[in-house]
């Protein structure tokens, strides 16, 4: 199949920019000259500039032209060897949890780090409330009806449809509603596993997975995870073979924090490995359908065979943040699942999953996902243009294929904790690294979210937080 010119053209100019003969900062040829010098149209090459915007290699400065973004080395492998059980997550984590949620819960702190789009652009706000109130007008008596499972047919028939797009074979009857995603985990968890039990967790981690685990009692092994490839599936056989789990937990499709797919030969590796040992393997697909590449990826739920895999989502990063509808497909653990749903919270409301059902049915998800998908991209690269501009030298961070997060690697002598606390005394907030560990690693690691509209004060507090961490980095 041949590319599009554009696209050629992109690739042909991308070169230059890989091998370093165009250096950060230096202007590129003017879209005249370019269009000169390889006889095509201006508009193809402004196709192409673009695309290479999109890509994180170029940006564009009002009336000067575009110029080559300043780059950034990517994270080392993280953690070669496997950690072992911790019992517990540290107090001292907890505590830090707690002191990052409060200070996110003030207006007046800058936060860079919370995975919690913010702003109407993020959501399609207008449409989905005129879906609800023509929904309220038609049906009155819904929300004065007790909500009961299994819950919306019709969202749970929409859910099953966009799986497909992820590979997937959804049975809409075993489709679980839950209260976000989080909500699915746990449930699944506690449907797996009992006190005692030890699960296998990617190391880094989601950081609210830990006091998770903990309030379970259930221990934790870290599972080495590569920053560009993910879940190492070698240690996962090691652990499956020798019995040393009752479960797993990971994302296998954009991972947080580090923004990383796994490879589809590994995920197909990793579904034969829990079926074949039986295993449940609890899949975290929050963000599987932000994925910067137009042919998604599937899941590894696609590759299961004998209900091994439980999927676990929600459209609260998406659409619709407030109405907390989550979802979840347990396999053979399905009618387990169910029973635990029902004791711990009944069901989700009828009202709010038959909005996102509508929603998802009328197409125009789709629209807006295709323009969240062109949105993160480009602020993750500007995000990461800014990083490489005001941060140490030394810094490293992730190159995202998807979703909002970037996972820095700081200079070994800056402590991410100290860099939180000097941040936090000027109103900035950050995830310091060890939060995603419960063993406390990734001391000089933090996380930044590109979820926010980027405008004068997010880009001040980003580069005041470059300057904080410079003056850690200088000599004494």
């Amino acid at each position: 199949m041949t590319l599009p010119l554009y696209v050629q053209l992109a690739d042909k100019l991308a070169l230059p920019l890989q091998r370093g003969i165009l250096l950060p900062g230096e202007r590129m040829p003017s879209v005249r000259e370019t269009s000169l010098c390889h006889a095509l149209s201006r508009n193809t090459v402004v196709a192409a500039y673009g695309l290479l915007e999109d890509r994180g290699l170029i940006e564009a400065r009002p009336q000067s032209g575009f110029f080559v973004r300043p780059s950034l080395p990517a994270p080392q492998n993280l953690n070669p060897a496997l950690a072992a059980a911790s019992c517990t997550t540290p107090s001292s984590v907890l505590d830090l949890i707690g002191s990052v949620l409060q200070a996110q819960a003030h207006s007046d702190y800058i936060d860079l780090g919370l995975a919690c789009p913010r702003g109407s652009e993020f959501y399609p706000v207008v449409k989905l409330g005129r879906i609800l109130r023509q929904l309220l007008r038609r049906h009155p008596l819904m929300i004065s009806t007790y909500a009961l499972p299994p819950g919306s047919p019709r969202l749970r028939k929409q859910i099953a449809r966009r799986g497909m797009q992820l590979g997937m074979a959804l049975d809409p009857d075993a489709i679980v509603l839950t209260h976000g995603c989080l909500e699915a985990i746990q449930l699944a968890l506690r449907a797996v596993t009992r006190p005692g039990d030890t699960v296998g967790l990617e190391s880094p981690t989601y950081f609210n997975l830990l006091p998770l685990l903990a309030g379970l009692g259930l221990k934790v092994v870290e599972i080495p995870t590569d920053p560009s490839h993910g879940l190492a599936v070698d240690a996962v056989e090691a652990l499956l073979s020798a019995g040393s789990l009752q479960a797993i937990v990971a994302m296998p499709t954009i991972h947080n924090p580090l923004g990383c797919c796994m490879p589809l030969a590994a995920k197909q590796r990793l579904a034969q490995l829990v079926n074949r040992y039986q295993v449940p393997l609890i899949e975290d697909a929050l963000y599987a359908e932000l994925q910067f590449s137009p042919q998604l990826s599937p899941t590894v739920k696609a590759f299961d065979q004998d209900g091994w895999v439980i999927i676990c989502a929600s459209y609260t990063k998406t659409l619709a943040p407030d109405f907390r509808i989550g979802w979840m497909e347990g396999g053979r653990y399905t009618e387990a699942i169910k029973r635990l749903k029902f004791t711990s919270s009944v069901a989700e409301s009828e009202v709010l999953a038959e909005a996102v059902g509508l929603f998802l049915e009328s197409g125009g998800y789709d629209h807006h996902l295709r323009a969240l998908r062109r949105r993160y991209a480009k602020q993750v690269a500007q995000v990461r243009s800014q990083i490489a501009l005001h941060f140490p030298p030394g810094t490293r961070a992730t190159s995202p294929v998807g979703g909002f997060l970037i996972w820095l690697e700081l200079p070994g002598k800056i402590d991410a904790e100290q860099l939180f606390q000097r941040a936090l005394s000027e109103k900035i907030c950050i995830i310091p690294g060890l939060l995603s560990s419960p063993s406390g690693r990734f001391r000089h690691a933090l996380r930044l979210s590109c979820c926010y509209p980027l405008d004068a004060r997010y880009l001040e507090a980003l580069a005041r937080l470059g300057q904080l961490a410079r003056q850690m980095a200088a000599p004494e």
